[in-house]
């Protein structure tokens, strides 16, 4: 071929070689189809409105669960009473209510002797929180849920890691980190798997998420140690376990509570 050829042939491919190159850089980036997935689940377990519709099938426990808020905080939000039943359509509130407006002269003559009582009350209130969390402390044991490594920490900072993820081995089985009773059994919460709460006592609770067969129902009492249920994959396929311990409806790290080694 001439080179007068040649030439004549790249100016005909020209055009279409740079239509092509500019079509490239145009097209959007994505995450990896598994993590992006990942992702939009664990944010769709969250409620931060002010307010949340029941939806069917959901409870108390569950609704609190997702919003971060003790549950008798939620119910007396709410006017709520034992045994706290919620209906699917009702409109729940999940931020503290507007304080009653006062008038001038009430809010004035209240100021002083609120003050005073307030002192008091304070003192009163910080001696027997203390005296009941080290109560608490002494009462609850708690356990590893499965031998395992952590290959993800908790962070207060971080609103996706409220909890640690265990590596572990598909069907092994998982324990119930401390006696108490299961608020909640079922696959309900979007991100979690099937997932399992137990409530120790008043202040604390545990959650054992990605599992793949569950063996305890809502209301058994469990036991410290007992197989409440076998260990599943998360979305991305890993067989891990995500384990949480929360402290009046609050996340809180659990390598403070499980014992080292």
């Amino acid at each position: 071929m001439r080179k007068e050829d040649h030439i004549a042939a790249w100016k005909r491919l020209w055009p279409v070689l740079l239509s092509l190159l500019l079509a490239a850089c145009g097209a959007p980036s994505r995450a990896p189809a598994p993590f992006h997935h990942a992702t939009h689940r664990a944010h769709q377990t969250r409620l931060t409105g002010t307010w949340y519709r029941v939806k069917k099938g959901d409870t108390l426990w569950a609704v609190s669960w997702r919003a971060g808020v003790d549950y008798r905080t939620l119910a007396r939000w709410n006017r709520l009473k034992p045994p706290y039943t919620i209906f699917a359509g009702q409109l729940l509130r999940l931020r503290p209510p507007p304080p009653p407006k006062r008038t001038a002269s009430s809010t004035a003559k209240g100021q002083s002797s609120t003050a005073r009582r307030g002192t008091a009350s304070t003192k009163k209130r910080s001696r027997t929180t203390a005296r009941h969390s080290k109560q608490t402390g002494r009462k609850l044991h708690w356990r590893w849920p499965i031998h395992g490594t952590v290959i993800s920490r908790f962070s207060y900072s971080d609103p996706d890691r409220d909890g640690i993820k265990i590596a572990g081995a598909r069907g092994q089985k998982v324990l119930a980190a401390e006696s108490g009773t299961v608020v909640y059994s079922g696959s309900g919460l979007i991100g979690y798997g099937q997932l399992i709460i137990i409530k120790h006592n008043n202040e604390f609770l545990s959650a054992y998420g990605h599992n793949s067969r569950l063996l305890v129902k809502e209301g058994e009492k469990v036991k410290r140690g007992q197989h409440i249920s076998d260990l599943g994959v998360d979305s991305a396929g890993k067989a891990l376990l995500h384990f949480e311990i929360r402290r009046y409806g609050k996340p809180v790290d659990p390598l403070i509570y499980l014992p080292r080694g």
